[in-house]
């Protein structure tokens, strides 16, 4: 249980303490995090403390995460610090959480999600990139959809926070690269990328909520947090990571998905790719809200379907997450 309102000595504990990467988009979160906190408990600003962690996946920068540890490397020293208690939530950037965790932990909100498209820096479209342009991305996703559409592109891998890349494109590293633009948003950075049209390129899963968890047997915590739950954003999102379990992907399949519309009638489509982009398989579903049936469906459609150069990406319910 949270130890909330306590004194110690003179010392008032806060009535949370938000755990978080330190770098300058997760503090932007957890600054959005605590501010919402505060005004649906009204709660002073001193009540919530916000602790930063360095993560694993912030110290090495030079090989993709697919060969270092996936995703777990944004987790793993926030999910020691949550099981120890020295934290009572984690603030995530949804996108970078496995599709499978720890029981021990649950989402216990998720906020109003954010711009979930994907900007483009460099370049005013895909189709305006020049022609045999170095695209520079470590997400196999937006690797294996531009190359789907600009085959004569060459991608290198970037990795880093959104000053890291910006600083690789302007030292010439590449000509083009990929930002969230909710990450933008968030940064007040918004004029350095153009959004891509959604329809046009499919965003990843999860892209542009701020995921805030806690320890499942929390109910403090718990209660705490689901005060600034967004309804519609949970249900896109435990539809979104229902196709990525159903799917069984890695941080080596390339999975877009995009899923919006009213709660009694979300809408989501869905494409796997193969890394190289020569091969991409499509597919949509409708269903309310927590009715993942035709989800299930959906990701079992998708890998009937597969190549056999987009299969071997792919195993099947309940593996690793997708990057």
């Amino acid at each position: 249980m949270t130890n909330n309102s306590q004194t110690d000595g003179d010392t008032m504990r806060p009535k949370m303490r938000l755990g978080t990467r330190n770098s300058p988009l997760a503090m932007a979160q957890a600054v959005e995090t605590k501010a919402r906190l505060c005004a649906a408990h009204g709660w002073t600003e001193d009540q919530v403390e916000l602790v930063p962690v360095m993560a694993s996946g912030d110290k090495v920068l030079d090989r993709p995460l697919s060969e270092i540890g996936g995703k777990a490397l944004w987790t793993k020293e926030l999910d020691v610090w949550l099981a120890e208690g020295k934290i009572d939530a984690s603030v995530h950037s949804a996108k970078d959480v496995e599709t499978i965790r720890p029981e021990v932990f649950h989402f216990a909100a998720f906020l109003p999600r954010a711009d979930r498209r994907d900007a483009l820096v460099g370049a005013k479209s895909i189709a305006a990139i020049p022609q045999g342009a170095t695209v520079g991305t470590s997400a196999p996703r937006r690797a294996a959809q531009l190359l789907n559409l600009r085959p004569d592109c060459n991608v290198v891998t970037f990795r880093g926070n959104v000053a890291t890349r910006l600083g690789k494109l302007e030292a010439g590293e590449a000509d083009v690269t990929f930002l969230a633009a909710a990450g933008l948003e968030r940064l007040d950075q918004t004029e350095v990328g153009n959004p891509l049209p959604k329809d046009d390129w499919i965003p990843a899963a999860a892209q542009g909520v701020i995921a805030l968890e806690c320890r499942a047997d929390d109910a403090e915590a718990t209660a705490n947090l689901a005060a600034i739950d967004h309804a519609q954003t949970r249900a896109e999102l435990t539809a979104e990571r229902a196709l990525l379990a159903g799917l069984g992907g890695t941080c080596h399949s390339p999975v877009a998905v995009l899923c919006e519309g009213p709660l009694d009638a979300l809408t989501m489509r869905a494409a796997v790719f193969s890394p190289d982009g020569a091969d991409r398989i499509e597919g949509t579903a409708k269903f309310g809200a927590g009715d993942h049936a035709p989800i299930e469906a959906l990701a079992a459609d998708l890998l009937s379907r597969a190549t056999p150069a987009i299969a071997e990406h792919f195993n099947g319910p309940d593996a690793a997450a997708p990057a």
